[in-house]
């Protein structure tokens, strides 16, 4: 757990899980061995794991304390559920997630707000947990904020198929929210209150979006998957094997990393391993990446 003030807002990390997760060569097609050899003198072993070769990764949520709301931004991979695109997420038990959330102060129902960067398995699992065979809302007290085009998206997919292309995660963490009342689709420039609203960052997804923080002069923004690495910010031009638009991820990357490039503003990316929070610095021509108190 990690505590970052931005302004007024006090902004927690709740870690699901951290460390070695995916292939680099895997998941992200333009990536060899030998064009990563150059880079693994300052890769390993803070985002690559020499021991198996694989890319350091956290599934985590962040919480933000506004002076309205109790506000919860993605929700990780969850327990219990079928999963096959993830080696490790699959019937996934004893995460600790919920400790984790009870550790950092907050319980279940103290979440009011849950705000989803987009709808892949990983971001929306503890939306809902499963209690006596049923999938029930997590927090009960929230309303669970969904960008109204990605909702439409995936909603169509699950109903030609529930598993083959969310792996079931609009069936088992999305639906169950709506069946029971409490979702609210919203455009994607949402603002929630003066100090958080959404922006589009469309690419990785059809609706996916990022999160902005601004209060007493601070900025910060969650960019969820937009860059699941530093390799993309090293390598804007890597996309994810499962970005739904590799082209239309790159150009906003780009623009993202142009835009919050020496800007101040403090960058909380959805799976970077701890501490998470950091600044986009130039680096040569390109990008960098420095962790706060790393400076």
């Amino acid at each position: 757990m990690s505590v970052n003030q931005i302004g007024d807002l006090t902004v927690t990390r709740v870690i699901e899980t951290e460390g070695p997760e995916f292939d680099p060569t895997t998941f992200y097609p333009d990536c060899t061995w030998e064009n990563l050899a150059p880079l693994r003198d300052w890769l390993e072993p803070r985002f690559l794991d020499p021991a198996t070769g694989k890319l350091n990764m956290a599934m985590q949520s962040y919480v933000i304390r506004t002076a309205h709301h109790t506000v919860l931004v993605d929700s990780c991979v969850g327990e219990h559920k079928p999963r096959r695109f993830g080696a490790d997420w699959n019937m996934r038990t004893n995460t600790k997630y919920l400790a984790n959330l009870a550790t950092a102060g907050f319980r279940p129902g103290d979440i009011d707000v849950v705000m989803c960067t987009h709808l892949h398995p990983d971001h929306v699992g503890w939306n809902t947990r499963l209690v006596d065979g049923r999938w029930v809302p997590t927090f009960p007290n929230a309303r669970y904020l969904f960008v109204r085009d990605e909702f439409a998206f995936w909603q169509a997919k699950s109903a030609k198929d529930p598993h083959k292309y969310d792996d079931g995660a609009f069936a088992d963490s999305v639906l169950p929210i709506v069946e029971a009342g409490r979702e609210l689709l919203v455009d994607h420039d949402h603002a929630v209150d003066d100090t958080l609203w959404l922006e589009p960052s469309p690419g990785h997804t059809p609706g996916h979006v990022s999160v902005r923080l601004a209060s007493g002069g601070a900025d910060a923004v969650m960019s969820g998957d937009l860059m699941h690495t530093v390799l993309q910010i090293a390598l804007p031009d890597w996309s994810s094997g499962a970005c739904f638009d590799k082209d239309l991820s790159r150009a906003t990357r780009h623009a993202f990393l142009d835009r919050y490039c020496e800007s101040g503003t403090v960058v909380m990316p959805a799976h970077f391993p701890s501490p998470s929070f950091g600044h986009v610095v130039r680096d040569g021509d390109g990008y960098g990446w420095c962790y706060i108190g790393e400076e």
